[in-house]
């Protein structure tokens, strides 16, 4: 794996000169994960930041019967658990890998060390962390006040905004489900109806959107 390359497609690093990128890949420490392994626990010490190289890693949290909330999915090019930079203490959630995974951790204090040195990276740093204030702010509106539906007429739409009306999901029903705040049964009968209603086509993961305007006025309910 190239290390300044994988930095490079980071939204975080993006602008920064190559010398600031090869000092960041010289305190960036990359590690190789199996599907299904937990990178981080709740509760754990906080020692750094990561950025998914390869490969794909959910964030969730456990209800104290056990069921789990995905909070967020990070793919190629994106950061997780940067809090830990500045809250010094303990990971809030777990993070678990969904497939093979390459990512890059960055010790709390060489970063920091690096921080103060190039005042560019906390900059990038903020708005990173304003997106992810919104981001949750959203799921935290949609599981609130949504109903399943709605909840997935958002998400398909925040696909079709990535990757064009037709796309692969990204994730498992089942974890999509996680995502949504429900349970696959019910993932799997909200797709059906959707599709019944003209506003989907659904082949596998597989998805294409045919009434957009249709799934749109579903998601603002």
């Amino acid at each position: 794996m190239d290390t300044r390359s994988a930095l490079r497609k980071a939204s975080l690093f993006r602008g920064l000169p190559e010398q600031d990128l090869l000092r960041l890949a010289e305190i960036a420490l990359p590690r190789r994960y199996g599907k299904g392994e937990v990178i981080f626990s709740a509760g754990e010490e906080a020692r750094g930041f990561y950025l998914v190289a390869e490969g794909m890693v959910k964030i969730y949290r456990l209800s104290s019967r056990g069921r789990q909330q995905i909070l967020h999915v990070f793919g190629p090019g994106e950061v997780f658990a940067e809090a830990a930079l500045f809250s010094g203490s303990r990971y809030p959630a777990w993070a678990e890998t969904l497939a093979p995974s390459v990512v890059l951790f960055f010790p709390r204090q060489s970063f920091l060390d690096l921080v103060r040195r190039r005042p560019e990276l906390a900059l990038n740093m903020l708005a990173v962390l304003s997106l992810r204030l919104r981001s949750l702010a959203a799921l935290v509106d949609s599981l609130s006040l949504k109903e399943v539906p709605e909840r997935l007429a958002a998400y398909l739409l925040y696909l079709a905004e990535n990757h064009g009306p037709e796309f692969e999901l990204e994730i498992p029903k089942g974890e999509l489900a996680a995502l949504l705040g429900t349970v696959p049964e019910t993932l799997s009968r909200v797709l059906s109806r959707l599709s019944e209603e003209g506003l989907i086509e659904v082949s596998g993961r597989r998805i294409r959107i045919l009434n957009e305007e249709g799934l749109r006025s579903l998601g603002r309910q």
